[in-house]
């Protein structure tokens, strides 16, 4: 009778290479470093705060070309939805450094944050430009780094003269849908924003306002000058509110 002496340690093939575990560990490092640049990543499990991060510029109903960086809001719509469904999520971090982009969609994001029922805090870094005025004023509460800017300007097309009637009266309506939404959410007048709006000499060849940190928040639109720490535990502040109000609401009744 012929014995095979090699399998003499239980639960182990000898066919089978013994590191190949440790090479598996060594191809998800490496995974790592070319995805993120980064040979670990934090967990983020146990946390009751969804990040949602708005970089680029913000695709709407037309598809960009593939080398643009951009934040498409039919990825968007569902991670707001999903954020106030879950139990588990209780508050809404917004992160934005966009140059702005399509205006309706753009709305459409700004209006479903602001409606959410769970604390939201946006914070701007580098840049929360153009469409990118009312995501960043429609939270709860606004931060925005000392060095970032947002530049503020009119709803247009292209940089060509529009010559039918229509389209310009169809813009100026648009328009006027992002000044009610930003004065609305935020502590800047309507004849403060359309003023830095169609400020001249601010912006080389074109009309609006590149407003820098502590202006923003000086003109009334962002609530203050902070980063993600700050703007991490104001969210976590919030949170505690509404759930102490919420307790005292289940008393009550």
């Amino acid at each position: 009778m012929n014995q095979d002496f090699r399998n003499d340690q239980p639960g182990q093939n000898p066919d089978q290479p013994q590191d190949q575990g440790k090479g598996k560990e060594k191809d998800g490092i490496l995974d790592k470093i070319q995805q993120l640049g980064s040979t670990n990543v934090p967990k983020m499990e146990d946390t009751n705060i969804h990040v949602l991060t708005i970089v680029g510029q913000i695709e709407g109903h037309m598809q960009l070309p593939p080398q643009n960086k951009t934040t498409k809001y039919e990825h968007v719509i569902p991670q707001l939805v999903a954020a106030e469904q879950n139990r588990k999520i209780e508050g809404l971090l917004v992160i934005l450094n966009t140059v702005g982009g399509d205006v309706e969609a753009g709305l459409a994001l700004a209006e479903m944050i602001s409606s959410l029922s769970k604390p939201t805090v946006t914070l701007v870094l580098g840049g929360g430009h153009s469409i990118g005025v009312p995501i960043a004023v429609a939270s709860d509460y606004s931060y925005i780094a000392e060095t970032a800017t947002m530049t503020i300007h009119p709803v247009r097309l292209t940089g060509l003269v529009i010559g039918v009637p229509q389209t310009f009266e169809y813009m100026d309506k648009m328009q006027d849908r992002v000044i009610s939404f930003v004065t609305r959410n935020s502590d800047i007048s309507e004849e403060k924003f359309k003023d830095l709006m169609l400020s001249k000499g601010n912006l080389t060849r074109d009309i609006g306002t590149n407003v820098i940190g502590e202006d923003a928040v000086k003109y009334g639109m962002i609530n203050e000058v902070g980063g993600i720490g700050k703007a991490i535990s104001k969210l976590n502040e919030l949170i505690g509110k509404a759930g102490s109000s919420s307790e005292q609401g289940e008393v009550v009744q």
